[in-house]
């Protein structure tokens, strides 16, 4: 297969997990593990997790809306310090944004596909410079994993479905992208992420002369 495009997603890949630092949010305050995630999902569209990352709420009127959809759920959280914690873990990963370098110096498109928001603790908007497009939930108004915002993704940087690596560490990103022909790796561990999408691509991604990682 060749392949003419790999589309990252940022927090949990090319960035240090959300999802870690949600789960640590919940065992320091001993919430049941998933309750968060288990929230976003279940109140859907209309959820505020989803209206942040789709440009409906900026941060500030988010914090009261979330944890209303918390409490109703039955637990009482500090939306202001989860999110606190989750900027605090969006670090970027030197191996990963080495890999999109050398991705793009093969002649490969990079695009980054990532749920964001509006407002301060966003971490996703100084990585724009390493990647060929960046496409944002929260200024298109559709997340993942609508099946609009991968599709959009493609025609942007003119690629087919079918042509396009994709990595997410939600399984739930990841099935929409293999229902629309993408070949997918789910990054749990950044290094295992990164030698399976070696060998899908061919050649390599980490090592001497991959450590400079500047646009």
């Amino acid at each position: 297969m060749s392949y003419e495009a790999v589309i990252f997603d940022l927090g949990g890949v090319v960035l240090g997990s959300p999802l870690h630092a949600i789960a640590r949010y919940e065992r320091d305050r001993r919430i049941p593990t998933g309750f968060i995630n288990r929230v976003v999902v279940e109140t859907g569209p209309g959820g505020a997790w989803s209206r942040l990352e789709c440009g409906e709420l900026e941060l500030e009127a988010f914090y009261a809306a979330f944890e209303r959809d918390c409490e109703a759920a039955g637990a009482t959280i500090s939306a202001r310090v989860l999110m606190e914690r989750v900027a605090e873990a969006a670090q970027p990963r030197p191996a990963m944004l080495a890999a999109v370098a050398a991705i793009r110096s093969r002649g490969l498109k990079a695009a980054a596909l990532t749920n964001n928001w509006v407002g301060e603790g966003d971490g996703t908007r100084p990585l724009q410079p390493h990647f060929d497009a960046f496409i944002e939930s929260s200024a298109l108004g559709l997340r993942k994993p609508d099946p609009r915002i991968y599709r959009h993704t493609c025609s942007t940087i003119g690629v087919d479905p079918t042509c396009a690596v994709f990595l997410d560490d939600i399984g739930r990103n990841l099935k929409t992208a293999r229902e629309l022909g993408m070949t997918t790796i789910k990054v749990d561990e950044p290094e295992e992420a990164l030698a399976e999408l070696e060998r899908v691509l061919g050649f390599p991604l980490r090592g001497r002369g991959l450590l400079d990682a500047s646009p």
